[in-house]
């Protein structure tokens, strides 16, 4: 099916969608965090890591990975997946026009999101990586397993 815009007006509409404050994925889980008492955390803060792993890098380069959510006493980064946007294995489904470029589109996602796993990891961080869809109400306890098994404590 063709567009019903414009070139010009298609790119006006999706350069009004904002990464942030989606309320499917990251206002959910801070309503998951204030519901089960999970405290510490912060939205959208920048986190500043050595690609070499040490805490203070001499002349190495220094990347800014930008987590939906940071525990920074416990080092722990907490990432709200799309499931579209991530490529889950199962929900995503990629449309049929176009197919080649949203393939790559989200395989870039992926390979960016492993990069960034491997660099906190590297600099003592805990990663954990939660699905848009696991903040469902019948998906929540696994959600929540995943937190608890990232240390954020006893819920």
């Amino acid at each position: 099916m063709a567009d019903v815009f414009t070139k010009s007006k298609r790119s006006e509409v999706m350069s009004r969608i904002r990464w942030r404050g989606n309320k499917a994925t990251e206002l959910e889980m801070a309503k998951l965090f204030r519901a089960n008492g999970i405290t510490g955390w912060r939205r959208g803060r920048k986190v500043k890591i050595s690609e070499t792993g040490n805490v203070k890098p001499e002349g190495g380069k220094t990347r800014i990975i930008r987590p939906d959510f940071i525990f920074s006493k416990s080092k722990v980064a907490v990432f709200v997946d799309g499931d579209f946007w991530h490529g889950h294995p199962t929900r995503a489904k990629i449309p049929k026009t176009r197919r080649a470029w949203w393939l790559a589109k989200i395989e870039g996602n992926k390979s960016r999101d492993r990069m960034q796993n491997r660099l906190l990891r590297k600099n003592g961080w805990r990663v954990v990586r939660i699905w848009g869809h696991e903040l469902e109400r019948k998906h929540v306890p696994k959600a929540l397993r995943k937190l608890r098994a990232a240390g954020l404590g006893d819920f």
